[in-house]
């Protein structure tokens, strides 16, 4: 299904700009004002689809665009 293979990729592309950004779940979840890490993880590993709001949290708390963390046009 489409809808999980998108949040894998969205979660691994996360997981590597964390790590680009010396974070761990904890921190980047403390940074970004989500109230815990294990949300970060859950996402990491494509089991949630989180939302809007935590992904704009994320993005500003690692400083980077969307696209960063996801190619749309991978999935046609």
């Amino acid at each position: 299904m489409i809808s999980n293979e998108i949040l894998k990729e969205f979660g691994k592309n996360l997981k590597a700009e964390r790590n680009r950004a010396n974070l761990s779940q904890e921190e980047l979840a403390e940074k970004a004002g989500i109230s815990f890490g294990q949300i970060i993880g859950n996402i990491e590993r494509g089991e949630v689809n989180t939302s809007l709001l935590h992904i704009a949290m994320i993005l500003k708390a690692l400083d980077i665009k969307f696209e960063m963390l996801l190619d749309i046009n991978k999935f046609k």
